[in-house]
């Protein structure tokens, strides 16, 4: 691994961007992200002072409007914002993997229409990957296009997509060849604005990750003009959808670190108003080995998502590096979340402390993006291939 010493102070620009980030949280955030989670409701006015921070566009260019944020910043950013309420990080970060898709892939035209639009969060919107019977296996989506002159023509289903009832577009992954061998060979991506035939059906209960909406939408004779289809060629869709989770799982790692590290501060603290037999019980030694290890695991996931973030600003292949960090940092978020109830014994079960949402909202990271199974298979594999006999 080359050495990033030089790069591991922050910069003035970063510091100001995490420092507007920590005051807008302390101020606009913290008072109302318990009740506005218990009662998953949308943030509509926390989305509006996201537009205004930039955080919609915070990774695209500048060229196009956005931030043209470094992947560690990026990272910095959304452990500070999932430590406090880790909804607020999917409704930007859904969106900037769309965004990415188009950054990275799109034609110039297409880039030139869409990105401002996005950077500013005048539209807003989210990936289409997952269907009722295709998760992780992206090769096995069913929702199809078929080419009707200037257009195409798309039927089919997807499921747990966010930002498809608040927002206004996704990046929608379809067959536009169901016999291509192998299959993804046959895969597309579009740019897909809400329209006829675009139906937003269902909004999705869910354990945790209240407040963001995820619902399932149908296709239904959906028409979408061929200049919406990402780079202009089809055949490039699964590339398209796995360049953007590389971005996206360092996100999630991100996550897990902001989760981690408040289920943390908040064991830490209780720790120390709690008595028991005479004393706090921080000056326990059962508590003091759980504390220990879940600062140990908050630190070594952090460092793992810098690493991974490194990778990606230097441009390498990183999905042994994003697997490493998304797998560690989601697994350490979930074990904290669990010390930290444990600490807190029956006020932790309680809805009136956070520890129960963390608690809730650990297992989506260990899911989402890539389940932590196939984390491991695929730093199996590449630790293989960089390392032959």
């Amino acid at each position: 691994m080359p050495n990033d010493l030089p790069n591991e102070t922050p910069n003035e620009e970063e510091n100001l961007i995490l420092d507007s980030i920590h005051r807008w949280l302390e101020k606009d955030v913290v008072p109302y992200a318990h009740d506005l989670e218990q009662a998953d409701e949308y943030p509509y006015a926390m989305v509006e002072q996201m537009k205004e921070l930039g955080l919609f566009g915070a990774t695209i260019a500048p060229e196009y409007g956005g931030l043209g944020l470094s992947a560690s910043t990026y990272a910095k950013i959304v452990s500070a914002v999932a430590e406090v309420w880790m909804s607020l990080s999917g409704i930007f970060n859904s969106h900037l993997i769309m965004a990415r898709c188009v950054q990275s892939s799109g034609t110039e035209a297409q880039k030139q229409e869409w990105l401002p639009k996005f950077a500013s969060g005048e539209l807003r919107g989210g990936i289409g990957l997952t269907e009722p019977d295709a998760g992780t296996d992206l090769q096995g989506i069913r929702c199809a296009a078929v080419k009707d002159g200037d257009y195409y023509v798309i039927n089919g289903a997807k499921s747990w997509i966010t930002n498809s009832l608040e927002g206004h577009v996704i990046g929608l992954l379809v067959k536009t060849d169901p016999k291509a061998v192998p299959p993804r060979k046959g895969m597309s991506m579009f740019i897909a604005k809400k329209g006829e035939g675009f139906n937003v059906t269902r909004k999705l209960k869910k354990l945790g990750y209240r407040g963001i909406d995820t619902a399932e939408i149908s296709f239904e004779d959906y028409r979408i003009h061929k200049d919406c289809l990402i780079g202009g060629e089809e055949g490039r869709g699964f590339y398209n959808a796995v360049g953007g989770l590389e971005l996206g799982r360092i996100n999630v790692a991100a996550r897990g670190v902001g989760v981690a590290r408040a289920a943390l501060k908040h064991a830490t603290a209780y720790s120390q108003q709690r008595k028991t037999f005479g004393k706090p019980i921080c000056e326990h030694q059962a508590i003091q080995l759980k504390l220990g290890e879940m600062a140990t695991r908050t630190e070594a996931a952090r460092l793992l998502v810098e690493q991974a973030a490194r990778a990606f600003d230097r441009g390498e292949r990183c999905d042994m590096e994003a697997g490493m960090a998304k797998y560690f940092a989601t697994e350490a978020a979930a074990k904290n979340a669990d010390e930290s109830m444990r600490i807190h014994g029956a006020y932790g079960y309680s809805c009136e402390y956070d520890v129960e949402r963390l608690y809730r909202d650990a297992p989506l990271m260990i899911i989402g993006e890539g389940t932590n199974e196939m984390q491991r298979i695929i730093i199996a594999r590449q630790l293989i291939e960089r390392n032959p006999i």
